[in-house]
């Protein structure tokens, strides 16, 4: 229905982004509200809307290839809009690809929600049918995504967002005296805890 929304970010919480245009403030969750800046120029926001039965989603993403997989996992039995938000908050899907192409369950079950029924279930559905995402995907530059000024609060904001995802405060304890050695903004924060929480 909603391919793109241009506008501006008016709020930027743990869960979702509000992204003002003409007038009308869109919520609209994503996978990681920090990766958008509350600033005066003019936003992009590739969207998905979810309809059920008893709610309304707008979901939104930064690029055109993070929806399209986002699309690909909700059509695994097991994953539904929330998971998959979970899955891409990490903000490498080359790498969620790659782990689906080599069958490598070790890999997806470190993601919030995904057991190893749940990891067969996503190499079983889509194995085969991303290779046209892998060849548009590349990996971020840690040198760019790891900003080195950290705002007030930063840390914690990417512990509220992170906990929102799914992470377990037991989880988010093992990580954060390593974030904390760390200067950055709350979505360096962010890429730099779930690259920990993966490894784990």
């Amino acid at each position: 229905m909603y391919d793109y929304i241009k506008g501006y970010v008016t709020r930027v919480t743990p869960e979702y982004i509000t992204l003002e245009q003409q007038g009308v403030g869109w919520l609209i969750m994503t996978p990681n509200p920090y990766a958008f800046h509350i600033t005066d120029e003019l936003q992009q926001v590739f969207t998905f809307l979810h309809v059920r039965q008893d709610v309304q989603l707008l979901l939104g993403f930064k690029t055109l290839e993070q929806r399209e997989l986002f699309k690909k996992l909700i059509t695994v039995s097991g994953i539904g809009p929330k998971g998959a938000l979970a899955i891409l908050a990490s903000g490498i899907p080359a790498q969620v690809i790659d782990a689906i192409e080599r069958e490598d369950e070790g890999f997806l079950v470190q993601f919030p929600g995904v057991g190893k029924k749940t990891a067969r279930q996503m190499i079983l559905d889509l194995k085969g049918k991303l290779h046209d995402l892998f060849s548009e995907i590349e990996l971020p530059d840690e040198e760019h995504s790891l900003l080195t000024m950290a705002e007030n609060g930063a840390l914690d904001e990417a512990l509220l967002a992170l906990e929102a995802l799914g992470y377990s405060q037991r989880e988010l304890n093992k990580v954060k005296a390593k974030l904390e050695q760390e200067d950055l903004d709350t979505e360096g924060y962010m890429k730099l805890a779930l690259q920990l929480l993966l490894k784990k």
